[in-house]
Parts: C-alpha cells; sequence; structure tokens
C-alpha cells in the first residue's frame, strides 16, 4: 500500500489551483476540460481537487462543503517550508484566512494556520528533526 493523493473537494477547481499555485509556488499539473477535476505538482504524493457536483456523484448521501463550514473542518494539509513567516504571509496576500500566527512547538517546529478560500485547512510547517 503506498499514499497516492488527497482529492479536497472545492466550489471552483481552477480558482484553488490557482490560490494554491499563487499562495506555494505550486505547479499545475492537470485540470480536466470540464473543470471538475485537477491536480498539481507536489512531488510523491499528489494534492488535487475536485468539484463538489463531482463529490456529489461518488457520494449519493452529500458530504460536507469546507467553505460552508464556519470552523475548519477536522483534517488539515501539511505544506513543508523552510521560511513558515514569509509562506504564512503570502499565504494570506493570496487570499487565505489566518487561523494561527507561526508559533515555534515545544519540538522545535514552527508551524502555523491557516485557512484558503476553499475552506481547506493548511498547516504550513518547517521540517520535523529527529
Amino acid at each position: 500500500m503506498k499514499f497516492g493523493y488527497t482529492i479536497l473537494y472545492v466550489s471552483d477547481v481552477a480558482e484553488s489551483l490557482t490560490f494554491f499555485s499563487s499562495a506555494f509556488g505550486l505547479s499545475r499539473r492537470f485540470l480536466h476540460e470540464s473543470g471538475t477535476y485537477g491536480e498539481l505538482e507536489t512531488g510523491e504524493t499528489t494534492l488535487a481537487f475536485a468539484s463538489h457536483a463531482l463529490g456529489e456523484d461518488n457520494f449519493p448521501g452529500g458530504h460536507i462543503r469546507a467553505d460552508h463550514s464556519a470552523q475548519p473542518l477536522g483534517m488539515e494539509i501539511g505544506l513543508v517550508t523552510s521560511d513558515v513567516h514569509t509562506a504564512h504571509t503570502k499565504a494570506l496576500t493570496c487570499g487565505a484566512t489566518e487561523l494561527a500566527v507561526p508559533t515555534i512547538k515545544p519540538w522545535g517546529q514552527v508551524v502555523s494556520y491557516v485557512r484558503a478560500p476553499d475552506g481547506c485547512l493548511i498547516e504550513l510547517c518547517t521540517p520535523v528533526h529527529a
């Protein structure tokens, strides 16, 4: 078994791809011509986006939309960077909402939290050193 990808269900796939590209420098790998699915270049594990309409097709019972939830969902994606402060500021400039300023954790890691315009909870962090 190998972890292959994370798919975030969003209102506008192209807008989410643009936000992640602008805020974090992740290149667009793919956007389906229907606009309902897209991927970013993120390394070995793919970060993908799918439309809520596609989610409704996949989950007949429905799903909780992150962009309609007043609080972030109980899951996050983590983006690792050597400069959390700069990444945090750039994300805010590109439209993210600040949830927690960069903080040094007791184990030495710098961590902050922002929420993307599509509702996704994002942790920005330095690498964890053993």
